[in-house]
């Protein structure tokens, strides 16, 4: 008894310390993507004892599990063929086909009004994962709590495209609410994007490239001008600095599974796409942020509400308690969720202004 004890003692504590860590991590790299480094080296490099940080992140994806029923109800009232008068699903819009859901306020007298004003919702997903079905409640409630009409279109997440064809793809959704502003009954020039993690980089992205004019987004001059102008104000909850997040994802292990440096086509662009590094002329930002997100830190919105305060950009930054990364946007999905409320204040606020 005493030498099975003896034995199994540290066989267990093999398996629980080293056997299932080293399982998960090299699950994870299989499924998700080897280290960069030839040959036998991206073996070496996975098996560092990093592996304990991707392992506490990979365990970590199981909280999202309690999201499980709020999923199904949102896919049940997508398929819904009721709610179709709720909104116009599948429209196509740009150069790819991708196509966009737009929903209107239900309760708005627009003889008196005039059309409404127009939100642009970008998802999030790590630039490799999301699709505009997903949002469908997040876009409805949003539609009434503003009175405003809400786009929220698809884009080419990777591998299907990098982050240079998903900023084009936003700019050809606001190319086609220009074009379409009469048509749907919103207000082609009162536009207001609203963007969650990697959709918030997207959206700050976009709206400096489209300012400066960019020739990498294949459209004329004029007509970036003419979409910059209509855009009256950016509301926040992501990444804005590609090389400190890059730095974040190494503390957890997850650099190497992670798709953003894949999204961004390696780590010697972070400069180029980090809205940090290309501020000029900007509207005006709203940044939201819950001090509970880890998958975010919370620095960084409060060092880019710094650096735009540096550069006399107005900026409002809310710090919202208790709020994870994931409940930002899942909690404005429903009403009777614990931050429906509060979050749809801070955006209430700054959507008036």
């Amino acid at each position: 008894s005493w030498i099975k004890s003896s034995i199994s003692l540290p066989l267990t504590a093999g398996v629980l310390f080293v056997g299932l860590p080293y399982s998960f991590c090299l699950v994870a790299q299989w499924i998700y993507g080897w280290p960069n480094k030839p040959g036998y080296r991206k073996y070496v490099e996975a098996l560092k004892p990093r592996v304990y940080c991707l392992t506490v992140a990979t365990l970590d994806i199981l909280k999202y599990l309690q999201y499980g029923r709020l999923y199904l109800q949102l896919k049940s009232w997508y398929k819904n063929e009721e709610n179709n008068k709720l909104y116009k699903k599948g429209i196509i819009f740009g150069r790819k086909g991708n196509k966009l859901d737009l929903y209107h306020p239900l309760n708005t007298n627009k003889s008196e009004n005039g059309p409404s004003p127009l939100v642009v919702f970008i998802y999030g997903g790590a630039w490799g994962s999301g699709e505009r079905s997903t949002y469908c409640l997040l876009a409805r409630q949003m539609a009434d709590e503003l009175n405003a009409t809400v786009i929220c279109p698809d884009y080419c997440i990777y591998p299907k495209g990098n982050v240079l064809g998903m900023v084009q793809d936003i700019a050809d959704c606001l190319l086609w609410a220009q074009e379409n502003g009469l048509r749907f009954d919103f207000d082609k020039d009162n536009i207001v994007l609203i963007g969650h993690s990697a959709g918030a980089h997207l959206c700050a992205l976009t709206t400096l490239f489209l300012t400066e004019t960019r020739e990498e987004m294949f459209m004329e001059s004029k007509t970036q001008q003419k979409i910059t102008s209509s855009i009256r104000g950016i509301i926040l909850s992501g990444v804005y600095d590609v090389s400190d997040h890059y730095e974040h994802e190494q503390k957890r292990g997850i650099e190497y599974v992670s798709t953003m440096h894949k999204a961004m086509n390696g780590v010697e662009n972070f400069p180029y796409y980090s809205p940090t590094h290309l501020l000029k002329k900007l509207p005006l930002f709203a940044l939201l942020h819950g001090t509970s997100d880890i998958v975010v830190p919370v620095k960084s919105s409060t060092k880019f509400c710094e650096l735009l305060t540096s550069l006399s950009v107005k900026v409002s930054l809310y710090l919202l308690p208790e709020v994870s990364h994931t409940e930002i946007v899942t909690d404005l999905m429903l009403s009777d969720r614990s931050f429906y409320h509060p979050i749809f204040s801070c955006i209430k606020q700054e959507f008036r202004k």
